[in-house]
């Protein structure tokens, strides 16, 4: 786990025998950053904004980066600011072409490998989380998806998110490990009692808000510090992948004849 992409640990590496399950973000996590699928769903949004407030695009956009920053998600700031109906909102935003999704065997073995349960919680829609983890060949390992709307559309990182997802899944957090690209997002789940782990890229995001900016490999840990981070890695499955090794039995020392 040198690797710059595998990822740095601020915890010593190998702590993940209390994990019973393993709890994934969706967009730009799970699926990695520089396939640019998300870059569909932020367009989308932007052309909601622009028909739902009759704004030219560059207006429309500024005022969607500014609910995302403040409210957690722009879809919230719709909703408090604009009172829309959310379902209307997911069904646009997420009406997206997958083709851009890789295939990842070596992720895919290894998410079958891991003990416990797995989960997907994602700010998206939960249909938004079915479809790419079917398109990606993943759906068949996940014990259940968690939608926005399975939070009564408060998205992370408010905490009462974070404690709709654990009682709809009977998660107890000291028991988790919590794998989310956005630094801010990981806070709560640290107050919760998950082990976090950052996931970053090597995209450039200088163009979204800094408040609620994806981790790059500039700018690791985002604004936020180290206190709520317990490892940092650049490549998911390298890292899931280390993880199985540290779970194997250790063996016996060999006895001297």
């Amino acid at each position: 786990m040198s690797d710059r992409h595998a990822g740095v640990h601020l915890t010593p590496f190998g702590s993940f025998g209390h994990v019973r399950d393993w709890v994934f973000d969706l967009d730009n996590t799970l699926y990695p950053a520089e396939c640019d699928l998300f870059a569909e769903i932020d367009t989308r949004m932007t052309d909601f904004v622009s028909r739902l407030l009759n704004l030219p695009r560059g207006d429309a956009r500024i005022i969607q980066k500014k609910y995302y920053a403040e409210h957690g998600t722009t879809l919230s700031g719709l909703m408090e600011v604009h009172n829309i109906d959310p379902a209307e909102f997911l069904s646009y935003v997420h009406e997206i072409d997958l083709s851009p999704l890789p295939d990842l065997p070596l992720l895919r073995t290894v998410l079958e490998a891991l003990p416990g349960r797995k989960f997907v919680y994602t700010n998206g829609s939960r249909r938004h989380a079915e479809r790419v983890t079917e398109k990606m060949g993943l759906a068949h390992i996940f014990n259940g998806s968690f939608g926005i709307e399975d939070a009564s559309y408060a998205p992370k990182p408010r905490p009462a998110s974070y404690a709709a997802f654990s009682k709809m899944h009977d998660v107890e957090p000291t028991e988790a490990i919590f794998f989310e690209d956005l630094a801010r997002n990981l806070a709560p789940a640290k107050d919760a009692g998950f082990t976090t782990v950052l996931v970053h890229s090597e995209k450039d995001w200088s163009h979204e808000p800094i408040e609620a900016r994806p981790a790059s490999l500039a700018d690791v840990l985002g604004d936020d510090g180290l206190g709520h981070i317990d490892y940092v890695t650049g490549d998911l499955a390298a890292f899931l992948e280390a993880a199985l090794e540290t779970l194997k039995p250790a063996c016996p020392p060999e006895t001297q004849t």
